[in-house]
């Protein structure tokens, strides 16, 4: 039996109103697909890319995790990308997925994945925080964040800079340079690519963590998974993240392997000088790896 009256009192309701809002705009905007301009579609669909970006190779690699270093530049434009996405602040976020890693599917975690997969991938959001969940959140450190002056400025901005870079943006793009319908720009470009990213990212932290290999660690559930890599920019490769969290590409393979845009973006930059310091784990998996190819003949022979 459902228990209808606990779901009610721990329910997030502005985040299920907000979030019930956009998806009810997403689903509309597919009956305005066919009337929308071919600019307007080709933008969503870079729209998309470079919101994804913002997640991928900048909230999550860059800040999060501080896997590499980057310009001024660089972290200007991934904070507007990241804007665009409209997923919290840079801040906000860093501290959750910092917290998602070193309590991973425990009650600390923000997106535990042993609540299942539905929790894992929004019911977190629907849903008010665990008391571990906060504590946990009030105890890791952030001060790097706060000395970064990209990550201020849209700190001082939310929630209203977000909002215009995600909804408005996009419609007066649309409008004001290929003439398109502003209910087109707004809820194509706008609504329906918000919530297609959302999912991208969240597919992370759900089937990322039920569907896959795990060659790195098998004792941990996040998994080798394709086809969220495909949708997530390269974020798939989650078991080799877990285990090598700080490795800028987030994958052991090269992106003639692995499908990684993400890394594609990291590496073109750093060409041009923008970026530096890329942290790899390579040489730490060999390691590892021959630790576990010994234990393993130990174990062969005991049993033989």
């Amino acid at each position: 039996m459902v228990a209808w009256k606990e779901h009610y009192k721990n329910a997030n309701w502005p985040m299920v109103i907000y979030l019930g809002y956009c998806h009810a705009l997403a689903i509309l905007a597919l009956n305005y697909f066919a009337s929308s301009k071919w600019q307007t579609l080709v933008f969503t669909l870079v729209l998309s890319q470079l919101s994804g970006l913002g997640i991928t190779g900048g909230v999550h690699r860059l800040w999060a995790h501080k896997s590499y270093k980057a310009h001024g530049i660089v972290r200007f434009f991934l904070m507007l990308c990241n804007s665009v996405a409209n997923q919290g602040t840079i801040y906000h976020w860093s501290r959750d997925h910092r917290v998602h890693h070193k309590y991973s599917e425990t009650d600390a975690d923000p997106h535990n994945a042993m609540r299942g997969m539905f929790f894992a991938h929004i019911g977190w959001l629907l849903v008010k925080k665990d008391a571990k969940v906060i504590e946990a959140g009030r105890k890791i450190n952030c001060d790097d964040l706060l000395e970064d002056w990209v990550v201020v400025l849209q700190k001082k901005l939310n929630p209203w800079g977000n909002l215009f870079m995600s909804f408005v943006f996009p419609m007066l793009v649309c409008t004001y340079f290929w003439d398109e319908n502003w209910v087109n720009g707004l809820l194509v470009a706008g609504f329906w690519r918000y919530v297609f990213i959302l999912h991208c990212t969240w597919l992370v932290n759900s089937a990322a963590h039920f569907y896959g290999q795990t060659p790195y660690d098998p004792k941990i559930n996040p998994t080798e998974n394709a086809i969220v890599a495909f949708f997530a920019m390269g974020e798939g490769w989650h078991n080799w993240h877990h285990v090598f969290p700080y490795d800028y590409a987030a994958s052991e393979f090269g992106v003639a392997s692995q499908y990684n845009p993400t890394k594609l973006f990291i590496d073109t930059c750093a060409k041009l000088g923008l970026v530096t310091d890329r942290k790899r784990a390579l040489h730490a998996w060999e390691m590892k790896k021959s630790k576990m190819v010994a234990a393993d003949s130990v174990a062969k022979a005991k049993s033989a």
